[in-house]
């Protein structure tokens, strides 16, 4: 029994030396051995990833006029919105390819007019550069326009027709009310405040809280942010690559090349039909003229986009249609004081369930100042 007891000591011994042997061989390789490489982890623990910080720059300016970062409210609120941007990377990245396509117009429109190139930013807080934005206020387009302050500048909106999508003539608008606006307040930055929330807003406040100083105006939330947000928007724009942007040469959007044609019809006209007749598809037309709002084209003079060298067909394919169609003239009635539908039906020689008919009319009730379509 002894020797069994001794025998097994011994042999624990050898193994516990040749364990540190093999220990230490493994941790001091001999001279001209190479150690062999360290197995990668297969833990499945998830490895921290650490997000860079990109720091806001120290001075900014929105046309012309200084940012008071050294007032440490000022500071906090434009590093909030400028953080926000800065990790926006999809979202910056389309508006990069965007502004390709739109922003050499813009400057060549702001040079035109002698105003400040920073508002062109304006637009990409608004709608993203997108032309067919909508908000849930009713604003529309790539300037987003509420209906009564597009009706103040001229852009028409009709059951068939919206002006505030065609992105040339919201443009137009929407420099004309900015350049109004900085001359009520005889400074950009309460000019820019009050696009969004309105003049009245602006100079009630600037009025009850004693304050001509955007920066220190309390304003509804929305804008005590967008001004803000489109300073964070200039300034990524102004050094994208300083904060990890690179859009590769050919990667953005191109200006979209366009004939653009004056139509003049007395008649509604199917886009469809049109659209066909010029060699396009129904949806590209739709696409370059987002201010049809139907499948037709209205009565009146009207400036259309075609893709370059379609124009021609355009023109001579509405002049076929309107010749070998029977297409009925439609005229706009508005409203006046004192009318009835009745009296509009006897005016026009139709009947008073063609009118409900044609305008999606449920009772006799009318209102001044609606627009009705009559078909004659």
């Amino acid at each position: 029994m002894r020797w069994r007891i001794v025998l097994t000591a011994m042999m624990s011994l050898v193994a516990f030396s040749c364990s540190g042997f093999a220990t230490k061989q493994a941790q001091e390789p001999k001279a001209g051995v190479t150690a062999p490489p360290v197995q990668p982890s297969t833990s499945s623990e998830p490895t921290a990833f650490m997000a860079p910080y990109v720091a806001p720059p120290a001075n900014m300016d929105l046309c012309g006029e200084p940012v008071p970062l050294g007032n440490r409210d000022v500071l906090e609120r434009f590093d909030q919105e400028f953080t926000i941007v800065v990790y926006s990377h999809a979202q910056v990245y389309l508006w990069l390819k965007r502004a390709e396509r739109f922003f050499p117009w813009f400057e060549e429109e702001l040079r035109r007019r002698g105003l400040p190139e920073d508002l062109k930013y304006v637009a990409v807080a608004e709608s993203d550069l997108r032309h067919g934005a909508v908000s849930p206020a009713g604003a529309v387009g790539m300037w987003q326009f509420i209906p009564s302050t597009g009706s103040r500048y001229g852009l028409d909106q009709s059951p068939q027709l919206d002006q505030r999508y065609d992105f040339e003539m919201a443009t137009d608008s929407a420099l004309r009310y900015l350049a109004d606006l900085y001359r009520r307040f005889n400074n950009w930055t309460l000019a820019i405040a009050a696009y969004n929330c309105g003049e009245k807003r602006v100079s009630d406040e600037m009025a009850l809280q004693g304050v001509s100083d955007y920066y220190q105006l309390k304003l509804p939330l929305e804008t005590e942010r967008y001004v803000f947000r489109i300073l964070a928007i200039k300034a990524v724009f102004s050094n994208p690559q300083r904060y990890g942007y690179a859009l590769p040469p050919g990667a953005g959007y191109p200006p979209e090349r366009v004939d653009v044609v004056t139509l003049n019809t007395r008649y509604t006209v199917p886009i469809v039909a049109l659209a066909e007749k010029a060699g396009i598809t129904y949806r590209e037309f739709k696409r370059l003229n987002p201010a049809f709002t139907t499948r037709n084209i209205p009565p009146g003079t009207h400036r259309v986009r075609v893709p370059e060298g379609h124009g021609k067909a355009l023109e001579q394919g509405l002049e076929s249609f309107l010749a070998s169609c029977k297409v009925p003239q439609v005229v706009i009635h508005k409203v006046k004081r004192g009318e009835t539908l009745h009296r509009i039906a006897d005016r026009y020689n139709v009947s008073i369930s063609d009118i409900k008919r044609w305008n999606g009319l449920k009772g006799t009730m009318i209102r001044v100042g609606q627009r009705l379509r009559i078909e004659r």
